[in-house]
């Protein structure tokens, strides 16, 4: 990450930092033993950061082992162990890019999807690769048009249909534009609705089939966009839209000020599949890659 960016990960990551951090740093202050209470401080700062129980019982659990095997007496000692663990955790290989690619963005409403699509093509064009935009949501009246706003401002060109429209008929026809137009990646805006799961497969099964079916040299990706302020309702989002979309990958937005940035471990730890991105706030440069180093330093330190 860059360093401007970094700094903005950290002052985004402030209350989750006081949660996390304060109450570590506050068992470290209050146990001079590396005892049973000390352990049951660490297990409230952990699941408090909103990291959810089983995850924090991971995380004990081998923190126990390495004091154990380790002999380690002194609890300093003990939050820097349980930083390099949180850090471990975190760090699931991600994928390799290969072009041309397609993505497929998916997510609830109001999680920032349509910004983080409108970021990620800046971000890839300031990579020199050639874009293209895809509007699938053909259900929400407004998706189109803000999808719209962020095709000009990157000067890439948009496939829209009708509102109404079946949405694997405009993805087919931004698969035969993303072909005759030679684009290295095409990023499909896709429904944000989940009250109706069946539904939702079946759009995205249709999709799927139409980007294998004609673009069968397209590396093929889907990613999710979760909004981090939303903690443990962002996890229930995410095991669902797994379930419905087959999701090989995460973009957590919204950073800047929640207090629950431990989510972002029962997420990964539940679907096994990489974060990919973090957004820090409204500006474009406030997508980056991923980095666990340095998120949960950002959450430490």
């Amino acid at each position: 990450m860059a360093d401007g960016f970094l700094t903005r990960l950290r002052e985004g990551l402030f209350k989750s930092r006081q949660n996390l951090s304060g109450m570590v740093d506050d068992a470290v202050a209050d146990h001079r033993a590396v005892d049973e209470d000390f352990f049951d401080s660490l297990m409230d700062a952990l699941i408090l950061s909103d990291m959810g129980s089983a995850c924090a019982e991971e995380a004990l659990t081998r923190l126990r082992a390495k004091v154990k095997a380790e002999g380690v007496k002194e609890t300093a000692r003990c939050r820097a162990m349980l930083q390099e663990i949180l850090t471990d955790m975190l760090d699931v290989e991600k994928m390799p890019l290969k072009w041309p690619m397609v993505i497929l963005m998916v997510g609830v409403n109001g999680v920032g999807k349509t910004t983080t699509i409108g970021k990620l093509a800046l971000r890839f064009q300031g990579l020199g690769r050639t874009i293209m935009l895809c509007a699938a949501d053909t259900f929400r009246a407004a998706a189109a048009d803000q999808l719209a706003i962020w095709a000009e401002r990157a000067k890439v060109p948009l496939v829209r249909h009708q509102e109404g429209a079946d949405p694997a008929g405009v993805v087919f026809d931004a698969v035969q534009a993303a072909k005759a137009r030679h684009a290295d990646l095409l990023i499909v805006d896709t429904a944000g609705r989940l009250h109706n799961k069946k539904n939702l497969m079946d759009e995205m099964e249709k999709m799927r089939r139409v980007i294998d079916r004609e673009y069968p040299d397209a590396t093929v990706r889907c990613l999710l966009v979760v909004d981090a302020t939303t903690g443990q309702n962002g996890l229930q989002q995410a095991k669902a839209f797994s379930e419905v979309a087959g999701v090989n990958g995460i973009v957590l937005t919204k950073l800047d000020g929640t207090a629950k940035g431990g989510v972002i471990f029962p997420i990964i730890r539940e679907l096994k599949v990489p974060v990919m991105y973090v957004g820090v706030g409204e500006g474009i440069d406030d997508l980056q890659s991923f980095n666990a180093k340095e998120y949960v330093a950002a959450l430490f330190d």
